[in-house]
């Protein structure tokens, strides 16, 4: 039976009711000092009471509003005592209104809530219904009780995902929260920033699977992050635990195969919650590496926590609403809240609270406005008016037509320390997410913000069961590998044997290992079997990782996680070498246009060293002939540096040391492209490629073990039996024995091939390209990450390179003529251009120096003469050239050991040339006159003569 109690103070009344239902949060209003005297007044009491409130209800407008919360949670405590200081906060400033609430228990059960609404409507008249925890309540209420009544619901709760057309559906519910996928969305941010891939989800059973569509959004937006759910652990209601122990929880924790240690609890009650870290810090679930994550209705119940239990959860982050907590209104608030809660050790409001307190206060507005002078009467239109646009103690919030709360909520992190406080972090938004960034790689601190994990440590932990000396982590490798360099086992030696394992993959991993900034205890075991069912084996989580030379495959991407590739992989196809001969080989090492540019540099220096040589050298006269035979044989004898004529000439000198560096660097050249022609070009295989071998039906050889047998057959189109399984190593008397026309192989064990086989053997070129040889771990292991940055600081240091070195290839000298180098080409006439214009300058300045000297001599030898000739502007420029050219041609016709030229008179127009031989006059002995004189005579001096 309800009851009103009239609360007096600065002559206002508010008048609050309580429900029918037992209240365990009935105020007290007696002392056991004083029970006597309230037994004599309690008549009196109720006179007064009775007469004064029925006088102050018929004197002001009186309107109620049902309240239905859940009496025994934290949240519907606090929920209670805020509408409760809102109401009074109303009564107390209006005098011509009164705001009474009625209060219902739903216990979390939607049918009571639904039932709870229609006796407040039927019986207490109320004008609107707040309150619901859940949303399975809300939707009871306004299905039930605003959709039929028409009466306003105010949802203190949201669902997981807006359902369609939810306006048309509950055209009266208003929600006072959103929904929960920008809550998950900031959870999966976290782990995202943390490079955790794989997490646990906790969540309690509330018997109406209100977790699952938590669940599914938690699980889109970990997806879209590049993470996942690992497992899911539901813990049973708190009623269905008949242990007090809590063994069953302890049995649900034990996660065997379960190697994430991040744990998300998305729901949950206190009792729950608290046995919960109870029992995960004893199966020391709660410590190093593992991390912990809270949901903001768990946040809400820290307050409630004494510092034993809080202990329990030092290290756990947890998300909640951002608020403001540095304002008046809410200091004012705080006070007020913590009077009505004084029951509670630590009675700070939190996020639930303030909506309740923000719900009640529009409700007081809108009353407000109805006792004044506005036009609107109705409750309902004022509630969609006042909600469209309001700033209050939970934050500013806008509302859609049909009550949709559209404000972008504002999260921040929170982490428990010292088992008694939750210090705040950094805050989250969906449109920027964390600002400031909240991890800053390597040092778990960024602009300040710095985290204390379970365990006590700032480090970021790697939220991966990590391997310790006690639980080792369980390495597999191949026991039977296509080249024994990568991974070689000596089955005669124990496991414990660290000489029993050897090559190349073997000891990257222990230097990716020993380069690492934490400890990895580990053993390593091998096993005979195709390399896709050890990958099964990390898959199913017997070992932890697969080292060898595994390449990355799509396939087997689906199934572990790779570490970056440490050798490159395709397929390569090693064929035998057959040498062709070739009759015009040794014109090769020169292109066409190279051969004839040369032989144009040849004659064109041969007749600058005639013209610069023939005036002073005796060994280059003799008739015209014989003198381009002299220059050209000195010439060409300089290719091979058996010239023997003696050079007079200083210009010549010039001409000719600059030739023979260029018959230098030509022969040089020559002979080493020859050579290489003659020991690489000449070796073609008899397999020119992949059509040719389906088209002959040509055997080919593949590794049994290894995937390239299906590539082959399936994309390259191979005939089945033409496929034929060689055994390891690849043997050559498969090649030797005709059994097999080519091998197809991958690049890394072609290169070892070739090395192992320097003659005889070729690879082509890499057409087809595969993921390369990689590490396997299991799926979502943070080791994988750690080697992959191992692997490329190897890499960028040369460290992996110098490693290959060593274990993959030939020393240096044994595979000199490896056959796999390309093909030398022709050298062309752009590899020679410089050279050949450095020549052909050097040679032409050489040419136009001695015609200038020439010319000066003539000038020397006129001004000699007197005035035998005209001036230089008198005399025609044709006049003058055939004059300069005369005495050019006297020059080269006589030998600087000759006697001097004949004397050159003065020439006149008209001029007529006339040849006359010297070789029996006593100026002219015969030994110096084989060549024929010409002599160039004016036509006075012959008519004198005649």
């Amino acid at each position: 039976m309800s009851y009103i109690n009239k609360l007096c103070g600065k002559g206002s009344d508010i008048y609050v009711t309580q429900s029918k239902f037992q209240n365990p949060m009935s105020f007290p209003f007696t002392k056991a000092n004083t029970v006597h005297r309230l037994w004599i007044l309690f008549p009196v009491l109720i006179i007064l009471s009775y007469g004064y409130g029925v006088g102050a209800l018929n004197s002001s407008d009186v309107t109620s509003v049902g309240a239905i919360i859940n009496f025994n949670s934290r949240i519907g405590k606090e929920q209670k005592a805020a509408m409760e200081v809102a109401a009074e906060d109303f009564n107390n400033r209006s005098k011509t209104h009164k705001l009474i609430l009625h209060f219902r228990d739903s216990g979390r059960d939607p049918f009571r809530a639904a039932s709870a609404a229609e006796e407040l409507i039927k019986e207490k008249k109320v004008e609107a219904i707040v309150g619901m925890e859940t949303w399975q309540e809300a939707a009871q209420v306004a299905d039930h009780a605003g959709n039929q009544s028409k009466v306003p619901v105010i949802s203190f709760a949201a669902p997981t995902i807006t359902p369609p057309l939810m306006q048309r559906r509950w055209p009266h519910l208003i929600r006072m929260a959103t929904d929960a996928s920008a809550q998950m969305k900031c959870i999966a941010d976290l782990v995202s920033a943390y490079h955790w891939k794989r997490v646990v989800v906790i969540y309690e059973d509330d018997g109406y699977g209100g977790a699952v569509g938590t669940l599914a959004v938690l699980s889109e937006a970990l997806r879209d992050v590049g993470s996942k759910i690992e497992h899911r652990l539901i813990l049973p209601r708190v009623s269905s635990l008949s242990n007090p122990n809590w063994v069953e929880l302890e049995e649900l924790l034990k996660l065997p195969l379960i190697q994430s240690r991040v744990f998300i609890v998305l729901q949950s009650s206190l009792p729950t919650v608290t046995h919960l870290f109870r029992v995960a810090k004893k199966m020391e679930l709660v410590g190093r590496d593992s991390a912990w994550i809270i949901t903001e209705s768990i946040v809400s119940l820290l307050d409630s926590l004494d510092s034993s239990d809080m202990s329990t959860m030092a290290g756990t982050l947890g998300t909640t609403t951002y608020y403001a907590k540095n304002t008046n209104s809410y200091a004012k608030f705080q006070n007020e809240f913590q009077t009505k809660f004084s029951e509670e050790d630590n009675s700070k409001p939190g996020i639930y609270a303030l909506r309740a307190f923000d719900t009640m206060t529009i409700i007081t507005q809108a009353l407000r406005r109805m006792t004044s002078n506005s036009s609107t009467s109705n409750l309902q239109e004022l509630f969609n008016t006042l909600f469209n646009n309001y700033t209050g103690l939970s934050g500013k919030m806008y509302f859609k037509e049909g009550g949709v709360l559209l404000y972008s909520p504002k999260f921040r992190i929170i982490n428990i320390v010292d088992g008694k406080t939750d210090k705040e972090l950094i805050s989250w938004t969906p449109e920027v997410g964390f600002s400031p960034s909240l991890v800053n790689q390597g040092t778990n601190s960024s602009n300040g913000v710095g985290i204390i994990w379970p365990g006590n440590v700032t480090s970021a932990p790697k939220g991966w069961a990590m391997p310790t000396d006690e639980k080792k982590m369980r390495i597999l490798v191949p026991g039977i590998t296509s080249f024994y360099k990568f991974v070689k086992v000596d089955w005669s030696r124990q496991d414990s044997d660290e000489k029993k394992f050897d090559g190349f993959c073997i000891a990257l991993f222990k230097m990716i290992v020993s380069n690492l900034s934490y400890s990895l205890p580990y053993e390593i075991e091998a096993r005979n079997g195709s390399y896709d069912s050890l990958i099964n084996l990390v898959q199913d989580k017997t070992y932890d990782a697969v080292v060898g030379d595994i390449t990355v495959l799509s396939e087997r991407l689906e199934k572990v996680d790779f570490t970056q590739p440490y050798l490159e992989s395709g397929l390569s196809m090693i064929v035998p070498e057959n040498y062709e001969e070739s009759t015009w080989l040794f014109l090769k090492p020169f292109t066409w246009q190279m051969w004839v540019v040369t032989g144009g540099i040849l004659i064109y220096t041969t007749l600058i060293v005639w013209f610069l040589e023939r005036p002073s050298n005796p060994e280059f006269g003799g008739p015209f002939k014989d003198q381009i035979r002299t220059a050209t044989w000195f010439t060409f004898s300089s290719l091979f540096f058996a010239h023997r004529e003696k050079i007079y000439s200083n210009l010549t000198r010039v001409v000719v040391i600059e030739w023979l560096f260029v018959v230098l660097i030509l022969s040089s050249s020559y002979t080493a492209n020859l050579s290489s022609m003659l020991t690489i070009k000449g070796m073609n295989p008899n397999v020119t490629g992949i059509e040719m071998l389906k088209r002959t039906n040509a055997k080919i050889g593949s590794d049994a073990d290894s995937f390239i047998l299906n590539y082959l057959e399936v994309v390259l189109g191979f005939k089945n039996s033409n496929i034929i399984e060689v055994g390891p190593q690849y043997n050559v008397d498969d090649f030797k024995s005709k059994r097999i026309s080519a091998a197809f192989l991958e690049l890394p064990y072609a290169e070892v091939f070739i090395n192992q086989n320097c003659k005889g053997y070729t690879s082509t070129a890499r057409n087809y390209r595969f993921g390369g040889f990689s590490f396997a771990f299991q799926q979502g292991s943070p080791i994988a990450r750690d080697f992959t940055k191992a692997i490329l600081e190897l890499l960028e240091n040369g460290e992996l390179k110098k490693l290959q070195t060593h274990w993959l290839t030939t020393p240096e000298g044994e595979c000199s003529n490896n056959a796999t180098s390309n093909t030398p080409e022709s050298l062309s006439l752009k590899n020679f251009s410089g050279l050949f214009i450095i020549t052909s300058v050097t040679s032409t300045l050489c040419l136009l120096l001695s015609l200038v000297i020439l010319m000066r001599k003539c000038q020397q030898q006129e001004a000699d003469q007197g005035n035998a000739s005209p001036s230089p502007s008198d005399e025609s420029l044709w006049n003058r050239t055939v004059r300069i050219a005369g005495f050019i041609n006297q020059s080269l016709s006589i030998p600087k050991g000759a006697p001097s030229f004949a004397n050159v008179e003065e020439w006149s127009s008209p001029l007529r040339w006339d040849y006359t031989s010297t070789s029996n006059t006593p100026e002219h002995p015969q030994a110096f006159m084989e060549p024929a004189q010409i002599e160039f005579i004016p036509q006075e001096s012959i008519e004198l003569r005649q």
